[in-house]
Formats: C-alpha cells, structure tokens, sequence
C-alpha cells in the first residue's frame, strides 16, 4: 500500500498534471464539431503514459507495481478525464466514460471473466511432456480451434496444459511468447468468431466465412513460426537435459500414465459463451431489438448512453455459464489447474486506465481516418496493424473499414460502409489480427496469457522485452506478408 509520503506525492502529481492537462484541452473548440476533430492530440498522451508505466514499473518496482497498479491506472485515467470534463463539461465527460465502459470495457471484460472460469475447469490429467513434438502439437492444437472458440476461448483452454507440460523446465518463456503469437492471435484470422474486429465485419455486411480466404497466409505465417519454434525449443530443450534437468527427475518416477480430461463438461460453458456473442450478432435483425428500417438499436437509455439489449443478453448469459461452472465443477479440478481469480483481477484493473485514456486516441483516429490517404492494401495492412497494437483493435478494424469502403469502388465486398475491395479487405482484417501479437496489450487474451504464467512462477519479458520478440520475429514475417500478399 502507498506509504504517506507516496501518497502525498502521487496527489501533488496529479495535480500539476491536471493542471498543465486543462491548458492544453483549454485549446480545443468545445462547442461545435466532431470530438476526435476537437480534442489535441496531446490528449493521448494520458494514454502513452499509462502503457509507459505498464511497461516501466513492473522492472522498476515489481512489488509496489503489484500492489498499487489500480491506482497508477486511475491516476492517468483522471489526468485525461478531468481536465476534459473542465473543457468539454460534465455532460459530455459522463457520456464519453460511460459509453466507454459500458459498450467496450463490461462486454470485454465479462467475456474475458466468463472463459477464464470455464476453461479453468478443465483440467488434462496424465503424463504431458513439454519436449518440442509435444509443444508443436499443443501450439497447433490450440491455432485450429482458435477461430472456432475465438483466440481468447483458445487461449485459456490450452494455456495451462502447456504451462503443465513446460513444468520440468527452467526457460520456457519461448514457449508462451509463441503461444500468444500463434494461439492469442494469428490463429483466430478464419472466422467473425475468432478475434472481434472480424465479427464487427460481419455485422457489417462481410459474409460469415469470407475471412476464410485469409487461410493461406495464416498457413504461411504459421509454418515459418512453427519452424523457427522448433529450431529454438531444440536447442533449449538441449540444454536443459545437458544441466540435468528432465521430465522423469521431476515427477520422480518414470511411469507414464494416460492423458485424460476432467471437468470436460465445461466444454458446454464455452459453447455456450461462444453462442452468446455470435447471439448478439443475430438479435438486432429481429423487430425486437433493432428498427428493421434505420438498424438502431433499442436498449437502455443511461445519461444518454444506449446500452443494447442484446449486448445486456450476451453479458448474463455469459454471466450465466461462468456461475454454472463455479457451482459444478469440482474444486479439485481447479486446485489442479492452480485456478486463481489473480489474473483476471490483473487484467480487469490495468484495463479500465488504458480503455478511459484511450477515448482521445479512438476518437482522433476515427474523425481522420479517411484524411490520411490510405489507399494501397499493404497501407491498411500496416496501418491497421500499427494502431492495433497499441489501441483496441476492434475500432481501429472499423476506422479501416470504413476508410476502405469511402474510396468508391464498384466491384469487391458489399458491405454496409460501402464496397471493399478483397484486397483491402484482407489487408485490414490480418493487420487487425495479426498484428495484435505485437504487445501485451495489442488483443485481449495476450497480458491474460501473461499474467497467468506469471502466477505459475514463469518469467516472461517486459513490456519492452516481449516487444523485443515481436520485433525479431513477427515483424520480418509481416514484411514477407506485405510482399507476397499485399503489394
């Protein structure tokens, strides 16, 4: 906990930055115009403070960051939001955090929540050796099913068991860096219900398995990546037999007994969560949730926000499966799978600072998105990617798309923003998904994955140091992309 003197100094901080933050709000126009046209683009810098402190505090101060990281995402959350709420007024500044947090944070957190448990339910029991076969099958194992369970269901189902199998191992961070590029990320490019920036495209008019085309070049990416894993986790694997450490020392017998699923019924909760947001896409073409004839939607009416009924069905039925599966399933189970809600809780409290100060950043973005003269497929590739590593990228695939579809052309996708040319369109879609394994941030299940390694003992890089990964490797296999896919 903060100390008195931390205290104090936090509050003096907070003060000299809100106060040198109203100057520069101070000189937007707040009473005419778009909000992304009106806001400076200082206003983000609330935004790359708090992913400086994300990627700085956790090796400066690793117990005081653990402790104390809701405060540091309140505190820069506050930096941005009071300052706008002197400029803008307290009407607009209710209006922006509530839409914020109940049409992006609550649903992104509630689906997060209700895999974490479900998958956290299930347990393989029996003999898993992490060699490098067994890694590769797990790797891929998790790939396929990740456009059909979405890449966050596919993370948390395979997460543990590859954590279990790596046990016997001193490094083994190689392994999960891998499995957020591959199973958080790549692998969920095949359907709307693999990565949610697909499944905004269908809601606007891309048919279901038209993001199936994007096959070959996750299957590109996916053989170069699982090349350069096997090359690295040989050589690691190596090494480690060389020091004396194997599988049989650490079980202390040599017995293999047969791989088994416990808790498999929670395969039903995960169906059932999956159902709940290809559900939500379905609601709005009934008379009962939308008008059939403007597509808007009806819901709660809160200090202006519309809250969708259908969005409110998806969350309780999701709230639904995740209670189902506390109440069923044995504790035991859980205790196997060394299930704690620490994780989640992690991931809740870094999120609602990087959500709050990202407004200014979307909205910035959005209200310039065509004027930036985004034309050619490897541009939206890059472009979409870019930004989809640092902001949500469900908004930034939409900023795109809309971009793509504004440029007038005839033949391509038909889509409710215009037509799409099939290239731009793949360009978006992989940027979105793709690039996404480029930080912790950059998709939903990526800092889970993290957190979750961390709390069985294993040291993954920093903010910086994964980065450093991504860099090495994703980037020159994005750059082949470009060159063989989007030219």
């Amino acid at each position: 906990m903060f100390s008195k003197r931390n205290l104090r100094s936090f509050c003096e901080a907070l003060l000299l930055v809100l106060c040198s933050s109203t100057f520069v709000f101070a000189s937007a126009e707040s009473g005419h115009g778009d909000l992304g046209n009106q806001l400076p683009l200082w206003s983000c810098i609330p935004f790359l403070g708090m992913l400086l402190s994300i990627a700085i505090f956790p090796l400066l101060k690793p117990e005081w960051w653990e402790h104390n990281m809701l405060k540091v995402a309140i505190f820069w959350a506050l930096v941005f939001l009071i300052p706008f709420g002197v400029v803008f007024g307290a009407q607009m500044l209710t209006f922006q955090v509530l839409e914020m947090i109940l049409l992006d944070y609550l649903p992104f957190i509630v689906l997060l929540f209700g895999l974490f448990v479900a998958a956290g339910g299930i347990a393989l029991k029996g003999t898993l050796v992490g060699n490098t076969k067994t890694n590769v099958v797990l790797l891929l194992i998790g790939t396929a099913i990740a456009s059909w369970v979405g890449t966050t269901g596919a993370a948390m189902l395979m997460i543990r068991p590859i954590i279990r199998a790596n046990a016997w191992r001193e490094k083994k961070a190689h392994v999960i860096i891998f499995f957020i590029f591959m199973v958080a990320n790549i692998g969920g490019c095949l359907t709307p219900v693999g990565d949610p920036p697909l499944f905004l495209g269908f809601l606007r008019g891309v048919p279901f398995f038209w993001t199936m085309k994007l096959f070959p070049i996750m299957l590109f990416n996916i053989i170069i990546l699982t090349v350069i894993f096997i090359l690295l986790d040989k050589n690691l694997c190596k090494k480690e037999l060389a020091a004396g450490r194997s599988p049989q020392k650490m079980n202390g017998n040599s017995v293999k007994t047969p791989l088994r699923i416990e808790g498999a019924h929670n395969f039903i909760f995960i169906f059932m969560i999956v159902g709940a947001v290809i559900l939500n896409g379905m609601l709005p073409n009934f008379a009962s949730f939308a008008d059939q004839a403007t597509g808007e939607l009806y819901g709660l009416h809160i200090a202006g926000v519309l809250f969708p009924y259908n969005s409110i069905i998806q969350m309780l039925i999701i709230l639904a499966a995740a209670f189902l599966s506390m109440v069923t399933t044995k504790k035991e189970i859980r205790q196997a799978n060394s299930f704690t809600f620490a994780p989640i809780e992690e991931v809740a409290k870094l999120f609602i600072g990087i959500f709050l100060t990202m407004i200014p950043a979307l909205a910035i973005l959005k209200a310039n998105g065509a004027s930036l003269g985004i034309t050619e497929p490897w541009q939206f590739f890059w472009a979409t990617g870019a930004l989809s590593s640092f902001l949500d990228n469900a908004p930034t695939y939409l900023v795109f798309l809309t971009t793509a579809g504004s440029v007038g052309f005839t033949e391509g996708v038909a889509t409710t923003v215009g037509i799409v040319a099939a290239r731009d369109l793949l360009a978006i879609s992989a940027g979105a998904v793709f690039m996404g394994a480029n930080t912790y941030i950059g998709n939903a299940p990526n800092f889970m994955v993290k957190s979750i390694a961390e709390e069985n003992k294993i040291k993954m890089p920093s903010f910086f140091g994964y980065m450093a990964w991504s860099l090495g490797i994703l980037i020159p296999i994005f750059i082949l992309d470009t060159l063989l896919f989007f030219r």
